[in-house]
């Protein structure tokens, strides 16, 4: 019995110390994965509270305008007496996003914004009309120079900010937001309800997306006012 017990002795010691060498080296491990993620967060810029409010202010403006967009197409599509009233309503959401900008890019150029989104309301008027009437060819027409304006929006907000809104990006973002509403209007005029609303939904996202390129490009060009 105690020839067995000797003879396992080193056997036992040998264990005793692969164990104690697998703890440390895993306590090295877990030390080392806790501290680079310490560092790897730490790494990442802070977002101060001014820049989060001025990005909830500005989901808000955006998330307004698809809003108002929706209930125009609906109550011009059911021909509904509450049109006009939301059609003001829609024009003033302009005013508002105008206004927003004006703090950075002055005056002028809030005032220009407006005047473009503006004519972006008014434009897709004719294109309501014309799918309404089924009138291929001046819907043609009319989404010529709904797009063209898209694309003078897209401009006019490439040539404010050009580090961070390209002008390919810009137009991109356009385009699909002309898309995205299209379509969701067509739906609604032709009583495809459920076309109608999975529309929406990605008018929604696109608009949310959108917004955060806008204040996230505003917050880059001018870091030190938030």
């Amino acid at each position: 019995m105690t020839r067995s017990l000797t003879a396992s002795t080193p056997r036992l010691a040998l264990t005793v110390a692969a164990a104690v060498a697998a703890a440390v080296a895993l306590t090295f491990a877990l030390t080392h994965n806790a501290n680079a993620s310490t560092s790897a967060t730490s790494a990442q810029p802070a977002v101060s509270a001014k820049a989060v409010a001025f990005e909830e202010a500005m989901n808000k403006l955006w998330e307004d305008h698809i809003t108002w967009t929706r209930l125009v197409i609906v109550d011009f599509a059911s021909g509904s007496p509450s049109l006009k009233a939301s059609e003001t309503r829609l024009l003033r959401n302009q005013a508002d996003i105008g206004n927003a900008i004006k703090p950075y890019y002055g005056a002028a150029a809030g005032n220009k914004l407006t005047s473009l989104l503006r004519a972006h309301i008014l434009g897709a008027v004719p294109v309501l009309v014309d799918a309404k009437a089924g009138n291929k060819v001046k819907l043609a027409a009319d989404l010529k120079a709904w797009y063209a304006n898209g694309h003078e929006i897209a401009a006019f907000l490439s040539s404010a900010n050009p580090a961070n809104w390209s002008l390919p990006m810009m137009d991109s973002m356009m385009k699909n937001h002309l898309d995205l509403t299209a379509a969701e209007a067509v739906a609604r005029i032709q009583g495809k309800w459920a076309a109608d609303v999975a529309a929406y939904d990605k008018v929604h996202v696109e608009i949310l997306d959108m917004s955060n390129m806008l204040s996230t490009g505003i917050v880059s060009q001018f870091p030190n006012r938030f």
